[in-house]
Formats: C-alpha cells, sequence, structure tokens
C-alpha cells in the first residue's frame, strides 16, 4: 500500500521541506500545475505526495488520509483538541522556528509578566466596564495558557488578519501571536511579555495514529530518512 506524504504546498516551508528531504536522498517535486496537490518522489519507492495548505494537514492527519505530513507545531496543537491522541510527532526539523507569544503595548512598562497582566485585566475592567480583549489566531493555545496562570477578566477576540494591527484599530488591548524575529511586533509598538513563549514551535514530521500505511511501511519510510520508529510503540 502506497504511503501519503503530506507536505506544505507553497512558500518557505514547503522549499525548506523539499531542502530536508533531498538531503536525505529523496527528491521531492511537484507538478506544474500549482492547482494539483500531486507530485513525484525519487529515491524511494511506495509514497505518494500530497501538497496542501499547511494548516489543512493537521486534520489530514487526524482523518488517516495522510500517514505522515510535515507542519508547524503550532498547527497541529492549536487545530487538533486531542493532537497527542491523533498524531505522533517522529521528527523536529529544525526550521520553520516560531514562538507563540502574548504581547502587549510597550506604554504598559508595568506589565511584564502574567501575574501583571492579570492585575492589568482586573484594572482594565473596573474602568472600562469589560473585559481586556486580547486578540489571537491561537484560541485553544491561549486558553489553555490563561487556565494554567490563573488570569481573570480577560476575553479573546478572533484574529485573522494582522493580529499585530489590532491594538493600533482599537478592535483589542493585547495580542498573543506567533514571531521569529520580533521585529514586527516593534514595528507596531509591542513587546512580548518576559514569560516563556506559549509554545516554541517549528515544523515537525508527524505521523498519522490512524493512517492507512501498515506499521512496516511506515517504520521502513522512517529508516530510510535516518529516524528510528519510536512512534510505532505509541500508535493506537
Amino acid at each position: 500500500m502506497t504511503l501519503r506524504l503530506g507536505l506544505p504546498s507553497k512558500g518557505r516551508l514547503m522549499a525548506q521541506c523539499v531542502d530536508w528531504f533531498a538531503e536525505r536522498g529523496i527528491g521531492i517535486e511537484r507538478r506544474a500545475d500549482e492547482r494539483e496537490y500531486a507530485g513525484t518522489v525519487t529515491g524511494v519507492d511506495g509514497i505518494t505526495p500530497v501538497f496542501l495548505a499547511a494548516g489543512e494537514i493537521p486534520r489530514e492527519l487526524a482523518a488517516g488520509r495522510i500517514d505522515f505530513g510535515v507542519t508547524g507545531e503550532d498547527m497541529v496543537r492549536e487545530r487538533l483538541a486531542f493532537w497527542d491522541r491523533d498524531t505522533v510527532p517522529a521528527a523536529r526539523l529544525g526550521f520553520g522556528r516560531a514562538d507563540l507569544v502574548v504581547a502587549v503595548p510597550k506604554a504598559w512598562i508595568d506589565v511584564t509578566t502574567a501575574d501583571d497582566l492579570d492585575a492589568a485585566a482586573a484594572a482594565f475592567r473596573a474602568t472600562h466596564g469589560h473585559r481586556l480583549r486580547i486578540a489571537t489566531k491561537y484560541h485553544r493555545l491561549i486558553r489553555a495558557w490563561i487556565r494554567a496562570h490563573e488570569i481573570a477578566d480577560v476575553q479573546l477576540v478572533d484574529s485573522q488578519g494582522a493580529t499585530e494591527g489590532t491594538v493600533a484599530q482599537g478592535t483589542a488591548e493585547a495580542i498573543a501571536d506567533i514571531t521569529t524575529s520580533g521585529a514586527t511586533l516593534d514595528a507596531n509598538h509591542l513587546r512580548p511579555l518576559d514569560e516563556e513563549p506559549v509554545l516554541r514551535s517549528e515544523a515537525v514530521l508527524f505521523r498519522a495514529r490512524r493512517g492507512t500505511a501498515s506499521d512496516d511501511a511506515g517504520a521502513a519510510f522512517l529508516r530510510r530518512l535516518g529516524l528510528s520508529d519510536a512512534s510505532a510503540a505509541n500508535r493506537g
């Protein structure tokens, strides 16, 4: 049975994936017609590449429609409520690194920790009569962070555009978003809290627990990549 490998369909992440596999003697090429989701693989038999938007790969892994997939850890942990039941991380790939952080206006000089944010939120509600708004695309991960730090008097507002601009636009008081260098936050007069990031993310090769390929096929693929099949013992 052919093993289906989900890969990002465009951009830098796709190029880095192709380079990572090429370094291990496996050539991957997408068909010239970008409307098609298929491609070719050389250097190993029995692999079919499936090119998808990075955000679609978690869903396809969970459904078992692909056997392996490369995407950001943030995507999998945000989009799958039971990500550790649906997938097994097979390898961290060393690229696509970014931190999910909570950031506040630079003018909030007394707000540097989660405890400070909790106090600021209480004061904000007392003054304005509504909860302090945090704009984010990462609702699941940020709700968990808020619960872990016992922060009250905040609400999440959805942002599917440029999250860093929501504070200047007056639609939020703080944000939670992915950052690599921090330059975009700085340009929007924001700074991360002096806390560990909510998540340190990077590109990961995930194995689907419900994939249709056999354990032997999956193990052979991982060996071809120079990886151990530690994931096999964790498959349900």
